[in-house]
């Protein structure tokens, strides 16, 4: 079932499940797009997430809607943060990270760190809670690379937990990332909005604790 997380003539805000494309593809015909148009027929496409990843997603309703947002993402405008289990204890209370980034054509879809050819990334990371076997983080992309933040963990040596692409011998069942908080500017009045969708996991969750727990104490 559909969740709307905000609404209005101009714009629609809703939480995408972990495990469906944003727009139809190849893999799959089931997408949160044609969900949305069931409701609003004018919905349009101006950002998505990743397959694996939940959280929010905007759909504007009109043209003016549409590219008044796509200004604001190519600007870097709309404020944006995600929350992510990640692989044992990390140390600093938070840190940025820029790290430049490129795909990997031999193994795409894989993004992967290359200081000769990749493009600019930067991600801003704060600890919010720690156990012995896993962090949760508040990660904030100033870039908006492919697979940023996913690769950014890894590199840290901290993937996110679920993350099968980039971490096969994971246990979960699904990528432990969520886009949890949008901030912008309305596209048509201008006022400030913020939309908040809280991650629908915790450390409770996690089918792997025992191992990690056992690992982190080698």
């Amino acid at each position: 079932m559909l969740q709307v997380l905000y609404t209005d003539e101009h714009l629609v805000a809703v939480a995408k499940p972990a495990n469906l494309l944003c727009v139809p593809g190849l893999c799959s015909d089931e997408n949160l797009f044609d969900q949305v148009r069931t409701l609003y027929p004018n919905a349009r496409i101006v950002h998505r997430l990743d397959m694996a990843t939940s959280g929010i997603v905007l759909f504007p309703l009109s043209h003016a809607s549409q590219k008044n947002l796509g200004h604001q993402f190519e600007r870097r405008q709309i404020h944006k943060r995600y929350a992510a289990l990640v692989k044992h204890e990390v140390q600093s209370n938070s840190g940025e990270i820029s790290l430049p980034m490129i795909c990997d054509w031999p193994n795409r879809p894989k993004q992967k760190v290359d200081w000769h050819i990749g493009k600019p990334a930067h991600t801003i990371f704060r600890v919010v809670e720690r156990r012995p076997f896993a962090s949760l983080l508040h990660l904030i992309p100033i870039t908006g690379r492919s697979h940023q933040l996913r690769v950014h963990c890894l590199a840290l040596g901290h993937p996110i937990l679920g993350d099968a692409l980039y971490d096969p011998d994971t246990q979960e069942e699904r990528l432990m990332l969520h886009a949890e908080l949008l901030e912008l500017n309305h596209p048509i009045t201008g006022k400030k909005l913020s939309i908040y969708c809280p991650a629908p996991f915790s450390f409770a969750d996690l089918k792997s604790a025992s191992n990690l727990v056992s690992s982190a104490a080698i």
